[in-house]
């Protein structure tokens, strides 16, 4: 079974790479990670499904789960933690689980992604059902978590999305959306944590991020519904602030400041001309939107 699998497969670009130089040897690297951008590119039609499909689940209060193994698993748990600082998401919506638990994010634990039964007594630990929406990530496409875990959320009736680098292995797997680029054979054989993993992060990204947009957590490119726990992101949150608002610093610093940090709110207050509470009604009536709540209240009505 194994060794039918493309991530398996030997690379014939990097057969002599141990003959090579360091220059040559980073060279060869670049050009094989060059293509998976483009076997990215191909999946765009399955990755607006399932964006489409996470949207949904976000919009009906559900959550989005991410289970994998090793680097598969890692990738999931950063792309989860990402989305709470960078979107002001709930630490709950978006969430990963790993095969071996905690301790395996730092250390590999022998077998645990072999363990298919785990995957199922994991999510109920996180009360998974049928509102909810699973992104299996595998890059061989045959791990046993990854798909004892789809095996669970089938079951309940959730959203599932399956991720993989292996074509053979992906036709084989029961799933509402499948995303599978092919990246070919690593320039070292079965390392996945290359063109596989740089694939996988490049989707996660990808589909948290296009749902985040279309849920209005940005103001164009401008990500404003960050939370400002620091000094670098108090200072970003200020310059969007006057970059929409055309405010001095001191005029967007008080803003934010009866505005109590949010930055949503002090854009709206700043545009239209609101107090802190109308302008909370106004995003309220607008699911939390910037840019609608704004555009309405130009028009003359607030809801």
């Amino acid at each position: 079974m194994w060794s039918q699998l493309l991530t398996e497969q030997r690379n014939p670009a990097s057969e002599a790479i141990d003959e090579l130089s360091t220059q040559e040897i980073l060279a060869l690297i670049n050009r094989e990670d060059a293509g998976v951008v483009a076997a990215v590119e191909r999946q765009l039609p399955a990755l607006c499904l399932a964006v489409e499909l996470v949207v949904g689940v976000f919009s009906r209060g559900g959550r989005l789960f991410y289970a994998g193994a090793g680097t598969s698993g890692r990738l999931g748990i950063l792309d989860a933690a990402e989305c709470p600082p960078t979107f002001n998401t709930p630490p709950e919506w978006v969430q990963a689980l790993i095969a071996g638990g905690a301790s395996a994010v730092f250390q590999a634990v022998e077998g645990a992604e072999d363990r298919r039964e785990q995957a199922a007594v994991d999510l109920k630990q996180r009360d998974f059902g049928p509102g909810d929406a699973l992104v299996g990530i595998a890059a061989s496409g045959v791990t046993p978590y990854v798909l004892g875990a789809l095996d669970h959320a089938r079951a309940c009736g959730a959203a599932t999305v399956f991720f993989t680098c292996s074509p053979s292995a992906a036709a084989a797997v029961d799933a509402k959306v499948k995303i599978v680029p092919e990246v070919g054979p690593e320039v070292i054989t079965g390392s996945t944590r290359m063109k596989a993993g740089t694939a996988t992060k490049l989707v996660l990204n990808m589909i948290t991020t296009t749902a985040m947009v279309r849920l209005g957590k940005t103001y164009g490119n401008l990500m404003v519904d960050l939370q400002p726990k620091n000094a670098k992101l108090r200072d970003r949150a200020q310059r969007i602030l006057r970059t929409l608002t055309g405010l001095a610093e001191e005029q967007a610093g008080d803003l934010l400041t009866q505005a109590g940090g949010e930055l949503k709110v002090a854009i709206v207050m700043g545009l239209c001309g609101l107090e802190p509470a109308a302008a909370r009604q106004a995003l309220a009536a607008h699911e939390g939107r910037v840019k609608q709540a704004v555009q309405r209240h130009r028009l003359g009505s607030p809801g």
